[in-house]
């Protein structure tokens, strides 16, 4: 391959791009992009890796998620609180029902960019380009407002930097208690319709709490216990921002992109000879990769050697989006040629974009479509030999209808209740830790199908 710098991207096609009418304009965010802190550091995705490469052995699981695409009108202190405070309830029933840490990667603090099924979106007789995101241009549906304006990525990176800082005071100061994450997953447990199914594992994480405490580990004496490691994730979609925040970390030489820990291509941009492989391939963060039904196995692997040529464990996780009616099929032709070559990656599952639908006027995702996806996705790497590593999910703490099903029973005629997504459907927090307590059950079964014994993290 050519040599890479972070402005190779340019020289190849492009999709999923907008057109800036100003590139002056353009140019001049771009450098002030360029002379801006980084939003994240070279350490911390180093460490991100290392905790990825730990999945990739299967020692430990990927917990991925949060926002379709991050807004900038909905940005509070109350609405980053609860996601966080979710995400971590879901990370409790994970831990302890896989024995083995949870990785935790919000999609946070950068997923602003949105690609789109078509560049034009018609509303009558009125046809205006499409929706792309915050960070290019606005949801109303006007002529100025769907322009896309480069202004809008310095509001971006400015919410970022407010949602990181925020972010890591919860993970350090205290709100990640495991004590209190505890509590608050009980709260869950007691309004939930299904509190019977989930009450034997509250009782067993109560139970290791207790003991821990009694033998003097506890959260005042072992600070471990009272934060977390928590990193950060988005698509690479929108290059220029993407070069702009592109740094040399100093102590290595090597290029990194600062604009969050780890970053993934989407199912639309995946293409070898395109620019958003090119730009990614040059950078050291941890990658991913969607992997959709129409990626052949022979692509997948040229795609592999193109971003991790050295085969380095945590480097590249792949996450795959198929929809409950197709994994069981498509997914063995990926993941057989990957275990021939030896190949140290992560498995992740997407159940959400494979199950769109429209219902009542609106774009939905049905629950039990999601968990059959998941179990589904399970069974393939149990029946292969290899091991499912992670979850990537869309997801809010709000309760919010846009999924329907669940364990309220969300309906299609609930949906423009609280449907308050700017893009695509997402789970809402009780139907996000109803996920989690599947995959636990799931982490469970696959332990014993490994024959490692049935034990528990905290002990």
């Amino acid at each position: 391959m050519e040599r890479w710098s972070p402005s190779s991207w340019r020289n190849l096609p492009i999709e999923q791009t907008p057109v800036y009418r100003d590139q002056a304009a353009l140019a001049d965010v771009e450098r002030q992009l360029a002379g801006f802190p980084p939003l994240v550091f070279a350490g911390e995705a180093r460490n991100l890796k290392r905790h990825l490469a730990d999945v990739a052995a299967g020692k430990a699981f990927l917990l991925q998620g949060g926002d379709c695409a991050e807004s900038f009108s909905e940005h509070s202190a109350d609405n980053i609180r609860d996601f966080f405070r979710v995400f971590l309830q879901m990370a409790v029933v994970l831990t302890y029902a896989a024995a083995s840490p949870v990785v935790k990667v919000g999609r946070i603090a950068g997923q602003f960019a949105k690609p789109r099924s078509a560049p034009l979106e018609k509303q009558g007789d009125v046809e205006l380009p499409s929706y792309r995101g915050d960070i290019i241009n606005d949801l109303a549906f006007t002529p100025k407002a769907r322009e896309p304006d480069p202004q809008r990525q310095l509001l971006a990176y400015r919410q970022s930097a407010a949602t990181l800082n925020l972010i890591r005071a919860f993970a350090a100061g205290g709100f990640a208690n495991l004590e209190n994450v505890h509590r608050w997953m009980l709260g869950f447990i007691k309004s939930s319709p299904q509190s019977e199914r989930y009450q034997k594992l509250a009782d067993q994480i109560t139970e290791t709490l207790s003991f821990m405490r009694a033998i003097g580990l506890d959260p005042e004496h072992h600070p471990e216990l009272r934060g977390t490691d928590f990193y950060t994730s988005h698509e690479a979609l929108l290059l220029c921002y993407e070069q702009a925040l592109t740094r040399v970390d100093s102590t290595t030489g090597d290029y990194y992109a600062t604009s969050g820990h780890m970053l993934w291509v989407g199912d639309r941009t995946r293409h070898e000879d395109g620019a958003h492989i090119e730009f990614v391939r040059g950078v050291k963060n941890p990658l991913g990769l969607k992997c959709g039904p129409s990626l052949k196995p022979d692509a997948l692997l040229r795609l592999i050697d193109a971003l991790d040529p050295e085969n380095e464990p945590g480097r590249l996780t792949l996450i795959c989006r198929f929809g409950a009616d197709k994994i069981e099929d498509a997914l063995p032709a990926l993941v057989r040629p990957v275990m021939r070559e030896g190949r140290n990656i992560v498995w992740s599952c997407d159940p959400m974009h494979g199950n769109t639908i429209s219902a009542a006027g609106y774009k939905t995702r049905p629950f039990d479509r999601i968990m059959s996806e998941i179990r589904s996705f399970f069974a393939v790497h149990q029946a292969e030999g290899s091991y499912a590593g992670g979850i990537h999910l869309e997801m809010t703490g709000k309760d919010v209808t846009e999924c329907t099903g669940g364990a309220r029973a969300i309906s299609e005629s609930n949906l423009r209740d609280r449907y308050h997504t700017y893009c695509d459907p997402r789970l809402n927090a009780e139907q996000a830790i109803e996920v989690a307590f599947l995959v636990a059950e799931l982490l469970k079964a696959e332990r014993l199908a490994r024959g490692l014994p049935e034990q528990h993290a905290a002990e």
